[in-house]
């Protein structure tokens, strides 16, 4: 092979190498990383079968298509350096192995390889937060979960289960069953998959409002679930980043820890952990100096004068509230969400030497507690950077929570 030929996994989304495979177009580089990610620990054998027979295929189109050979072996070893230099690399040693669901741009990954995890298998449907996370892990999910051929490329064994799963209305014919028919809704696809692979633990990250959601009902389907129907042991508490992970971000959120007593004898020893003093500030996560004018707001906005009225402080995170601004009292970022780079409701305001601005998205990330001298923002739109951190959980509180789990295991 000539040492200036090239491959790239990317390529493996040529126009006319689509046409030469069978295999649907949002699995091929998921299969192909997924496979390079576990070349060197033994656990490739899952995906190796299709993911040789892709890359056999990829090069025999570029030898005939445009006249190029390449060695396989060779081959392998460049797409190998392309998902190993990442800021996250898939670690050789692991104690546990777990499967990321609802994957979103990896929070729930970063925190449990942080505490001795694998991940075996990821899996994510929105477009933007793949090319995140495969810019830092170096692997593309696979795509939507609520498929059977998605389903069918998760391994067979693995001791966590993550999700952040969306929550969505559980039907009126679920409540006249008793609550116990989730059918229609994203948990029904987790509650399959917890079915039939019976992994140790299931760890599970939802809004606040999922427990009082419909007077309850929701959650109380959530629940029955997990413990009548799969019979698992289960604990859940609402925890704040702001008090439980010594992140300055006012973010509740309702955490779901099941254990198979089956698998795990000492399931009962499992405790949330307990409230930590909030040292860091604001300014331990803001940036210095002035940022990209993009952010700031010029004095002709039509809600200048607004804002210029009500923020004085340096020191908190206001909050644009539709129609005005509000002071966060406790000095904190108020809860991130994914409207906040629409320009809308809820967007993060601060007042710095230079002016009054947005955060900026890496600021935000830093928010949910992601290392951002390492963790890498790929160039996408700056409002699909926003949806992705509101979207997220916040890593620091995963991985105390990780912890507990850890103990138990």
């Amino acid at each position: 092979m000539n040492i200036n030929e090239k491959i790239s996994i990317d390529e493996f989304d040529g126009k006319k190498f689509k046409i030469r495979i069978i295999e649907p177009e949002d699995n091929r580089k998921a299969v192909v990383t997924h496979y390079l990610n576990n070349y060197k620990n033994g656990l490739s054998d899952h995906y190796k079968e299709e993911a040789n027979s892709i890359i056999e295929d990829f090069l025999q189109y570029k030898e005939q298509e445009e006249n190029i050979y390449l060695v396989e072996e060779m081959a392998v070893q460049q797409l190998l350096y392309e998902v190993e230099k990442v800021p996250f690399p898939t670690p050789e040693n692991y104690n546990f192995k777990f499967i990321d669901l609802f994957a979103g741009i990896g929070g729930f990954r970063i925190a449990l390889q942080n505490v001795g995890g694998k991940c075996i298998y990821t899996s994510e449907w929105n477009p933007d937060a793949k090319i995140t996370y495969r810019e830092n892990f170096g692997e593309v999910p696979f795509g939507d979960i609520t498929k059977d051929t998605t389903k069918n490329y998760i391994p067979k064994n693995f001791d966590i289960l993550c999700a952040g799963f969306p929550c969505q209305a559980f039907s009126i014919a679920g409540y006249q069953k008793g609550f116990t028919d989730t059918r229609g809704t994203l948990f029904f696809d987790l509650e399959q998959i917890i079915e039939k692979h019976k992994p140790k633990v299931v760890f599970l990250e939802n809004v606040k409002n999922l427990v009082s959601h419909d007077e309850g009902k929701t959650f109380q389907v959530i629940l029955e679930t997990l413990e009548k129907k799969l019979g698992y042991k289960v604990f859940h508490k609402v925890l704040n980043s702001m008090t439980h992970a010594n992140v300055p971000q006012n973010r509740e959120r309702i955490f779901i820890v099941a254990f198979d007593s089956k698998q795990v004898s000492k399931w009962h020893d499992f405790k949330f952990p307990t409230e930590i003093k909030l040292t860091k500030t604001i300014h331990d996560i803001l940036e210095k100096g002035k940022q990209d004018d993009i952010f700031y707001y010029k004095n002709t906005h039509q809600y200048y004068p607004e804002l210029e009225k009500t923020m004085i402080s340096k020191d908190t995170v206001y909050q644009w509230r539709r129609v005005y601004v509000r002071e966060n009292k406790n000095k904190v970022c108020p809860t991130l969400t994914a409207n906040m780079g629409a320009g809308g409701h809820n967007v993060p305001l601060v007042k710095d030497d230079f002016g009054i601005r947005k955060l900026t998205p890496k600021e935000c990330f830093a928010f949910q507690g992601y290392p951002m001298k390492k963790y890498k923002l790929p160039k996408i739109a700056n409002s699909k950077l926003y949806m992705q951190a509101g979207n997220s959980v916040t890593t620091s509180l995963i991985e105390r929570i990780g912890n507990e789990i850890i103990k138990v295991l």
